[in-house]
């Protein structure tokens, strides 16, 4: 003991030392002080007080690799990771005694400070000439000193530094022996998906930890249709009234669903906290990353009675029989070292240090060279403690290169680095219950999530909650949360509705003689109740008429849709069309109606509904002459025949009908009169020849008169009523005599508004030049309906132009009934 404490002081007198000449070779080159040597020195001063030892007795029949390991030693973790470093030494070179190469941990404890940790890196590259760094603990502390090591090309090996902001693929010189938090993102997806949440409310600490998450969350939830709708940043150092003030504001929020990201330092105060304001009950929903899981860092028991019902992800590390022993062996040494009432479970840190001293020790016997042990040092003096005078160390590129390429099976599973860091295999998605975290389940990225692990399987990937056990939710019920609930200081939603006297199947106020209250009724009300029905949640609202004083409507609908820009509604419910110009201040739901605007007219009467419609195939000189061809043939074939054919003789009367009925059998081929005279079956032969062509004739133009549609309009272009410049009619208030003035060039003079299906009727049935209109434009729904009515006198002609169909109008200020309706509307298929 005494021999270390000399060895302290020694370490300390050195550094005064080197920092006192330092000084002193400043005041000689006045002006020439740089701001980064002055920041160094601020560092070196911060280093005269780190301890400095070595785990194991350098042995002189040994070669000594120099390691510096930079942790904190007074958090739970560092003593852990202490711990764990010291057995996994013990260990290696207890089964490899005959190994020539010995790694000599050289310790720094620096506090949790950015100008600490890299201090301390220096230190050690400067005085100790070390070829690999442990550590540090912290992302923040990582990210500078990773700057170190690729200057002195050192490998920085962090098994704890887990912040996807710092890349392997970046940094050549920094090895993560860890998960990267961006790997558990689409474990955290796929429970959000699962459960049908849509909006998440993220929590996370304002550190290099907590922020490097962000962006990678925010695409694994728009990969399955869910978004981050608030984020609440704790700051890295918070007192309870700053954690306090934003749990206040996610308990006036609409979202239910919560995901937290933090280290147990803050999570385990953050929790208890929130338990104590309520936020804990059965309307909330809790989801942790696997920073506030026990196999990390386990929180305290206080914390976990505060988290009853939460759900989270951590890595899967499958069993085996090393780490069992390893983990009953490390309980043994730890109870001896520290004291009963601390946290005694070993962290998923403290088995990734055990398994990086041992992968590091290999790397060191297979590429140790004693030749080129130090640094390669730059022609200055060893006093001049500055960036300049770090060396080069000529191991550390092949420890790197050696590290990366060493694969085995360790006791927190499989060691391998493509990549330069380690790959899960899963995660578990755990439920807090008591004092434990239960597993309800398991993800993969081929597989998705599932109630048991079996890799062997083959199976489509799912995010479904029948894939999960079922957890228990706060509040100690298992109905899961609709995550969300109306607002604890939210209004009505009021909402415009217009008010018209035509076309009321759509929308259709009425008041109340008596008590003046208004009723709704249409199809635009209907639909707007079933999206209200169809949300996992109670929507307040209240309907406010667009009127005047007299109850008319006080506006077009683009005034009334304006009124959302001027925060009188937040949205409006009506038959309202989505058009490019109102997309300047409003927003639009997805379309629940056909689109497009066409031309209604007047059509010719249907000759089908007149009775003699028979005789239209054959004109009136047509019919004519065939009656008088019928008569004439007759009477030829009577006066050839009577003279000699007994069947052409009686009385007269007889004669007469014989002569009109033997024409008309011949046009069916009925007769029965038999003929006896050569000259009479020449005149037959050209008659049924006559006969035949007539039938066919008169037997294809009646039925193209019977099935053919015989719907003729009066109009068939936009360019023949331009032309006559004929008056035409469009619906009153209706974006359509902006279109129609606009595209189609009309003269405003020839617009006519009219209000109702009748009117429309009235209009067309006069026409243009009868003080009526000539062709009506409109839009679809409002066409269909009018030609349901009116289907035997008008028709719908040219082209149809396209726009965008009704759709609800929201406003951003209260809520995004914009998602809402574009979600419900595709589940329940209303799309009409």
């Amino acid at each position: 003991m005494e021999t270390k404490e000399n060895q302290c002081k020694s370490s300390r007198e050195s550094t005064r030392e080197a920092i006192g000449k330092h000084n002193q070779d400043t005041q000689d080159m006045e002006g020439q002080i740089s701001y980064l040597s002055l920041a160094l020195l601020c560092c070196l001063h911060l280093a005269s007080a780190i301890e400095t030892s070595s785990v194991i007795k350098e042995n002189p029949a040994k070669e000594m690799i120099r390691v510096g390991l930079v942790y904190s030693r007074n958090s739970t973790i560092g003593k852990v990771v202490m711990s764990c470093t010291s057995m996994a030494l013990s260990d290696f070179y207890g089964v490899h005694p005959h190994y020539r190469t010995r790694l000599s941990l050289q310790f720094r404890y620096p506090e949790d400070d950015v100008v600490d940790a890299a201090s301390a890196v220096l230190d050690l590259m400067e005085n100790e000439e070390v070829h690999a760094i442990l550590g540090p603990q912290w992302s923040s502390q990582a990210k500078f000193v990773i700057d170190l090591g690729v200057k002195a090309q050192v490998p920085i090996i962090s098994f704890s530094a887990t912040s996807p902001s710092l890349s392997p693929t970046k940094s050549h010189y920094f090895v993560r022996t860890a998960y990267s938090d961006s790997s558990q993102v689409g474990s955290l997806a796929a429970v959000v998906q699962a459960y049908g949440w849509r909006k998440i409310a993220l929590v996370y600490e304002d550190t290099d930890y907590g922020n490097g998450l962000v962006p990678y969350l925010v695409d694994a939830l728009q990969e399955v249709d869910a978004r981050i709708s608030y984020r609440s940043v704790i700051p890295p150092s918070p007192e309870d009234i700053d954690i306090v003030k934003e749990l206040n504001k996610l308990l006036v929020m609409q979202t239910r669903v919560f995901l937290v990201h933090m280290t147990a330092l803050i999570g385990s105060r953050f929790f208890v906290l929130a338990n104590n304001s309520g936020l804990m009950s059965e309307e909330f929903a809790w989801i942790v990353t696997d920073g506030l899981s026990s196999l990390l860092d386990p929180v305290s028991s206080k914390a976990l009675d505060s988290m009853q019902g939460v759900l989270g992800v951590r890595p899967f590390v499958p069993p085996s029989e090393s780490r069992g022993n390893f983990e009953e062996r490390w309980k043994k040494q730890y109870l001896e070292l520290y004291s009963r009432n601390e946290i005694t479970n070993l962290s998923l840190f403290g088995l990734w240090a055990y398994d990086t001293v041992s992968a590091l020790a290999l790397a060191g016997e297979m590429v140790w060279e004693p030749a080129k042990s130090r640094y390669l040092k730059p022609n200055m003096s060893r006093n001049n403690l500055d960036f300049l005078s770090i060396g080069i160390s000529e191991m550390g590129p092949k420890l790197l290169h050696k590290i990366l390429s060493i694969k085995f099976q360790g006791v927190g599973g499989k060691f391998n680095l493509p990549n330069g860091e380690l790959q899960p295999i899963a995660f578990e998605i755990f439920n807090v219950v008591g004092q434990r975290e239960e597993i309800i389940g398991y993800w993969t990225s081929a597989r998705g999530l599932s109630p048991e692990l079996n890799p062997s399987t083959k199976e489509e990937y799912t995010a479904s909650a029948e894939a999960l056990k079922p957890p228990t939710w706060p509040g100690v019920t298992l109905k899961p949360p609709k995550g969300w609930v109306i607002p604890i200081s939210g209004q009505k939603l009021r909402i415009g509705v217009p008010k018209k006297d035509g076309f009321s199947e759509f929308f259709k106020i009425e008041w109340d003689p008596q008590t003046g209250v208004p009723s709704y009724s249409g199809f635009v009300h209907d639909m707007f109740l079933a999206v209200l029905d169809a949300l996992p949640f109670a929507i307040p609202y209240q309907y406010v008429p667009y009127v005047n004083k007299s109850r008319q409507s006080a506006g077009t609908y683009d005034d009334m849709l304006y009124q959302i820009k001027l925060q009188k509604f937040e949205a409006v419910v009506g038959d309202t069309t989505i058009v490019a110009n109102r997309l300047s201040y409003v927003d639009f739901t997805l379309p629940y109606s056909e689109s497009g605007v066409a031309m209604i007219v007047a059509i010719k009467d249907d000759e089908r509904r007149n009775m003699w419609i028979f005789l239209k195939p054959l004109s009136w000189n047509l019919w004519l002459t065939t009656g008088l061809a019928l008569i004439s043939t007759g009477f030829v074939v009577w006066l050839l025949e009577h003279r000699t054919n007994e069947e052409f003789r009686g009385c007269r009367s007889q004669q007469i009908g014989l002569i009109l009925w033997f024409s008309f059998s011949t046009l069916v081929f009925a007769h029965r009169e038999k003929i006896a005279n050569n000259l009479t079956r020449l005149v037959l032969t050209v008659w049924v020849f006559v006969v035949l062509i007539l039938t066919q004739s008169y037997t294809a133009s009646l039925t193209s008169f019977l099935t053919v549609q015989r719907l003729t309009p009066k109009f068939v272009d936009v360019q023949d009523l331009l032309t006559n410049q004929l008056s035409v009619g469009y619906q009153k208030g209706s974006f359509v005599r902006g279109f129609l003035v606009r595209q189609l060039n009309f003269n405003e003079s020839s617009l006519v508004p009219y209000g109702s299906l009748e009117e429309f009727h009235e209009a067309l049935s006069k026409g243009s030049k009868n003080g009526g209109v000539a062709a009506i434009f409109d839009e679809l729904p409002f066409i269909k309906l009018f030609l349901a009515r009116y289907c035997n006198e008008y028709k719908m002609v040219g082209p149809t132009y396209k726009t965008d169909g009704f759709g609800f109008q929201p406003s951003d200020c209260v809520l995004d009934l914009t998602d809402i309706c574009l979600e419900v509307l595709l589940q329940k298929q209303y799309l009409v």
